[in-house]
């Protein structure tokens, strides 16, 4: 086997070792604070969600890819290839609207009491559910270029035109007017929701700032801190994991279009190397997320805690 073939299955795998256990034990974690507590707070609900969806990230994409590099499996066929990339972009879109999600209702949970912007939220809430079924049909309505254009990599070279080289299969489209609309989609649909994101982590970290300078100011007139304090701490704990995992988003996936827009700039390529680059910094996301939930989210670690002493 070549050395990149070598690097790019280790690649591959390491991404599948670390996200799926992670995205499992976060999945895991928040079902047992659903049964325990017989609910699920809105924001505890979004992040679950998020944590399936990275899952079935790492695991139909670098899980699939480090078996096919390794000769270990290899379902990429014309049908495979369809399948594979349908899905893959359908929760790969589909996590960086809920992290957007995430972070919309966490800039709205901030609001003050009774105002327009609270009711929202309990609105918002309230059609959680609707939300996510929405997002999962708009996203796979979105992600139909790969059911009608993938098939598996065979040697033909009328195919090598208006092809996007996946390493294991090609996306070939009848025209270059396809490819180019269906690569603008493509970003449209990423860059909106990572700008929306963007701004809800602006104003949260904005409000944070200005609330800790009253609090500062507060404590230094009166000499003594608020009964209250431990709740704006837990506030501003679950604000900074959300802008986290937000700037993680911004800069893998900022990289992963960048990459995505040079793919569509330069034609059909005879490498995989530029695809390979764009579903590895797309999924190490999905990877690394869990490991910034795991440390962060007091309700994850009181779980896992509880089943490691149990163990």
């Amino acid at each position: 086997m070549e050395s990149d073939f070598l690097i790019r299955g280790a690649l591959y795998l390491s991404l599948t070792v670390c996200g799926v256990p992670g995205n499992c034990a976060v999945i895991a974690a928040f079902l047992l604070v659903a049964y325990h507590e017989q609910r699920l707070l809105p924001a505890d609900a979004i992040v679950l969600h998020l944590a399936s969806v990275n899952l079935i990230v790492v695991g139909i994409r670098c899980l699939l890819e480090a078996l096919a590099t390794f000769q270990l499996a290899n379902v990429f066929s014309d049908v495979g290839c369809k399948v594979v990339i349908f899905v893959y972009r359908t929760v790969r879109s589909l996590s960086i609207w809920l992290t957007f999600v995430l972070s919309a209702y966490q800039c709205l949970s901030i609001a003050p009491p009774g105002s327009l912007w609270a009711t929202a939220r309990d609105l918002f809430a309230q059609f959680l559910g609707g939300t996510f079924l929405v997002l999962w049909v708009i996203n796979a309505s979105m992600s139909l270029a790969p059911i009608l254009y993938a098939m598996g990599t065979r040697n033909d070279s009328a195919l090598m035109q208006n092809s996007i080289n996946v390493q294991f299969c090609f996306m070939h489209f009848p025209s270059k007017l396809m490819q180019d609309a269906n690569g603008a989609i493509q970003v449209v649909r990423d860059v909106v929701p990572m700008a929306l994101m963007a701004s809800a982590s602006l104003i949260i970290l904005v409000f944070f700032y200005r609330h800790s300078r009253q609090v500062k100011g507060l404590r230094s007139s009166s000499g003594a801190g608020g009964g209250g304090r431990q709740g704006v701490q837990a506030e501003q704990r679950a604000a900074m994991t959300v802008v986290t995992l937000v700037t993680l988003y911004l800069v893998f996936y900022g990289v992963d279009n960048g990459l995505w827009v040079y793919t569509l700039t330069q034609g059909t390529m005879s490498s995989a190397l530029v695809s390979d680059l764009r579903i590895f910094f797309s999924s190490l996301y999905a990877a690394v997320s869990p490991i910034v939930i795991i440390i962060s989210n007091k309700k994850v670690n009181r779980q896992l805690g509880c089943c490691s002493g149990e163990a």
